[in-house]
């Protein structure tokens, strides 16, 4: 791989009868062992005593799932439905919607694939507001369903992450006053859609490498297909979180761990890939207006502590996230000196080094 693009552009799937050396991960022979007998929180946001639940799968998980979310079923379907309707196009019609090197939306490889030296089995489709200009490239007279599935999607889900986010910082004690920059009008979110195709040979390739995400909260939805994500679990094993239908994915991500000053941790996680089952994953990334600065309140910084976090903008962030990738909490901690790393290929087992990417999100 010569070039910029090549870490951009993804493979031919549907023609793949093994996995070729630019996908191939080593040392991987783990790749699908997760632990039984463990199981990611599931909360009823009905719960007479959802705080109290949230607080402890924040401090046990940093993960949980969530029923009674109020965004429609049906809406679900209709994105799940869209978002295969896409990835099922010919490679040459959605290379169309390409993303360039240095944009954050359109289609492509996850801009972190630019830390390996090997590529992930998966396909992706980033968005912020609308994606009426991508979409009509590959759909110029019939591109109205998918742009009307998202944008329909995309409010409610901004509703559930603010409720969500207010449900977390109640479980910290903090008031509204505590966090005066956290209102419907600075705070911003983007959409993604995962595409992991069937694989000829599962445990040699990997759908998403280890990682936080540099977000407050993430939202998933994961198709009802077949296992896929995995979470670091409180005995650090990977857990995997089981696809429920009726149910969302709640991820703290790093920004999250800034504010609770490190009492909640941003959940590392990743994906795997299945021989039987086509999987779609629909992250919705969730965070302050790009140029907030956010810190931990003071009510958090009590007695003897100290905040860990110097007061940083997500803009800022994911910028030295692109730079230091999983070391950038320590990076923006107070009187700390990080050593870059060299570009590093990992096993599934451990979260990888850091490296120099442009990468915004995951």
């Amino acid at each position: 791989m010569n070039t910029e693009l090549d870490h951009l552009i993804p493979m031919d799937f549907k023609n793949a009868v093994q996995v070729p050396d630019t996908h191939t991960w080593v040392d991987f022979a783990c790749i699908n062992s997760s632990s039984s007998d463990e199981y990611v929180p599931l909360i009823d946001l009905e719960d007479p005593q959802v705080v109290e639940k949230i607080k402890m799968a924040c401090e046990n998980w940093g993960v949980f799932q969530v029923t009674n979310h109020g965004v429609p079923m049906e809406l679900i379907a209709e994105i799940e439905h869209q978002a295969r309707r896409f990835f099922a196009l010919p490679r040459e019609q959605k290379l169309l919607t390409l993303r360039s090197p240095d944009s954050p939306t359109g289609y492509g490889i996850v801009p972190i694939s630019r830390v390996f030296n090997s590529l992930m089995w998966m396909e992706g489709f980033t968005m912020s507001g609308s994606p009426v200009e991508h979409v009509r490239r590959v759909w110029p007279q019939d591109y109205s369903p998918f742009c009307t599935a998202f944008d329909d999607y995309q409010e409610p889900m901004m509703g559930l992450a603010i409720k969500i986010t207010s449900l977390i910082f109640k479980s910290l004690g903090l008031s509204n006053e505590d966090v005066e920059w956290f209102n419907p009008k600075s705070t911003e979110a983007f959409l993604h859609l995962n595409s992991y195709p069937k694989c000829p040979d599962p445990t040699h390739a990997l759908g998403m490498v280890a990682h936080t995400d540099s977000s407050l909260i993430t939202l998933l939805y994961q198709s009802n297909t077949d296992r896929g994500l995995q979470v670091i679990g409180p005995n650090h094993n990977w857990v995997d979180v089981e696809p429920i239908s009726d149910a969302i994915v709640v991820n703290l991500s790093d920004l999250l761990q800034i504010i609770s000053n490190g009492r909640f941790k941003s959940v590392t996680h990743r994906a795997i890939v299945s021989e039987a089952h086509h999987r779609i994953s629909i992250p919705f990334f969730f965070g302050p207006k790009i140029d907030v600065n956010i810190s931990s309140p003071l009510k958090l910084i009590k007695g003897g502590d100290f905040p860990m976090y110097r007061p940083i903008s997500w803009k800022e962030y994911r910028e030295i996230k692109g730079v230091h990738f999983d070391k950038a909490l320590e990076a923006v901690r107070f009187n700390s000196v990080v050593v870059e790393k060299d570009n590093a290929q990992t096993t599934g087992d451990e979260a990888p080094l850091g490296g120099k990417v442009k990468a915004l999100e995951v």
